[in-house]
């Protein structure tokens, strides 16, 4: 068996376009939303454009750029919740409770239509009559949970003040009807009213064209949407240019080509570091059961490599590898990943495409486009029998082999819906029981005995 060291990446600090990292991975963040590929990325064109009209300043527009950019930070907080509570997928009931017209009424006539429709009668019954009753605090406490998590990960993030508290106030109203806070008018930062605008302006084109997102935007004026705001968008959708840039396929090279987005920043590996650590902590949240998953992913991982005798460099490299390696999972509903029951066909097709979907918004990231393989090959087997591609032993470097040992010992080891946590020694039968059929027997064996000596000296 021919073995591979860890590719290793340089730690020095170097100039790079910080939104050539973020733009990309906002597709992530699109996924959690349950929208079309893009949404952020049109957001921000939209967004950005109202700040051009409205005379920002540099500092200002790089402030609004990223709000626009990472607004969704804190959205897979909320998707176990809504399943839930709801009794219902997560994606679809988010995209399309996004697309109503934002009236009480309106959202009325979405709970009936969407609450339980796979469940029995009673739980449907039960679920809506529990919504009617303590609607106002179920919200409020999605929308916290959500608003509050997307801002200290944005803070994780190194970024401004101004950038946590448009995240945070998000989905705050003009006439104070919103949340978290209930804030009103200009208590409401100017980033946060600028992006919930720009984010009902791209449902509603996206839904029903340039027409109905004005008629929409108008609508809202002096209620949800701040009426200069208002004013300022009308006059920009008379231009017929905004809107072709708008639907052009060229659309993200041209917001990443922005002013804010081409400003160089200093990215050096501490700051690469953070950058994943924030990612895994929103594909965390997706799950009650795979909270800090990738974390302690990670953790194993390194242990393995440590064990294994690999220089810090390409332990660097593989922490990051496994801290973004389930990152496609945040386009699956938590209907699947929290089923206490066995996957129908359906479902495992959900499941199998995951490492497809994270591998492709990788590899769109010039800096972490190298450990796009091992995202996309993470649940491969030795003998050719795992997914997405059913690749062989040969064609699995040691990082893809480390982290493959290190995510099924974290599975097994860890509550799930469908099972309890597994007693560390019987987890390690499970890896010996596929040696070299599944697992590479050198990873096994170095996890142990790196959690053993651990546990040495702990005593």
């Amino acid at each position: 068996m021919t073995m591979h060291i860890l590719p290793h990446t340089s730690g020095h600090a170097s100039a790079l376009r910080l939104a050539d990292i973020l733009g990309p991975l906002s597709h992530a963040l699109d996924l959690t939303e349950g929208q079309a590929p893009g949404h952020c990325i049109r957001c921000c064109h939209i967004g950005t454009r109202i700040g051009e009209m409205m005379g920002l300043n540099d500092a200002e527009m790089d402030d609004l750029y990223y709000t626009l950019l990472l607004k969704d930070l804190g959205c897979s907080s909320n998707a176990a919740r809504i399943c839930e509570l709801y009794l219902a997928d997560d994606l679809s009931f988010k995209r399309d409770f996004k697309s109503i017209d934002g009236s009480l009424s309106a959202a009325l006539r979405f709970v009936f239509a969407k609450t339980g429709l796979e469940s029995g009668l009673t739980e449907r019954i039960g679920a809506i009559i529990n919504i009617l009753r303590n609607g106002g605090e179920i919200v409020d406490d999605l929308i916290e949970t959500r608003c509050h998590r997307g801002a200290d990960i944005a803070a994780r993030m190194r970024f401004s003040t101004a950038v946590q508290d448009g995240v945070r106030c998000l989905d705050e109203h003009w006439d104070g009807g919103g949340r978290p806070a209930g804030l009103a008018g200009e208590a409401i930062p100017l980033n946060a009213r600028i992006a919930l605008l720009s984010q009902v302006v791209d449902i509603f084109h996206s839904s029903g064209g340039r027409a109905a997102a004005l008629l929409e935007v108008q609508r809202r004026a002096g209620s949800w949407f701040d009426p200069d705001l208002v004013s300022t968008f009308t006059r920009l959708a008379a231009d017929p240019g905004f809107w072709a840039d708008l639907t052009s396929p060229f659309l993200q090279s041209l917001v990443l080509s922005q002013p804010s987005g081409h400003r160089l920043a200093v990215v050096d590996a501490g700051y690469l570091d953070d950058i994943a650590q924030a990612f895994a902590d929103v594909i965390d949240a997706k799950s009650n059961f795979t909270a800090d998953h990738s974390r302690r992913v990670t953790f194993y991982a390194d242990i393995i490599a440590e064990q294994m005798g690999h220089d810090p460099a390409g332990r660097r490299w593989l922490r990051r590898g496994a801290l973004l390696h389930d990152l496609g999972k945040l386009g699956i509903s938590n209907q699947i990943l929290d089923k206490a029951g066995k996957l129908d066909s359906s479902e495992w097709t959900a499941i199998r495409q995951h490492p497809d979907t994270g591998a492709d918004i990788l590899s769109n990231i010039a800096v972490f486009g190298d450990i796009a393989p091992l995202a996309r090959d993470h649940h491969e087997r030795l003998d050719g029998k795992g997914y997405p591609s059913g690749c062989d032993g040969d064609s699995l470097p040691l990082s893809t082999r480390i982290v493959t040992v290190a995510d099924v010992f974290d599975a097994l080891s860890a509550k799930r819906p469908y099972r309890a946590a597994m007693p560390i020694a019987e987890v390690f039968t499970i890896l010996d029981r596929d040696r070299s059929t599944a697992f590479d027997p050198d990873c096994i064996d170095a996890l142990r005995s790196g959690l053993d000596r651990m546990a040495r000296t702990a005593n």
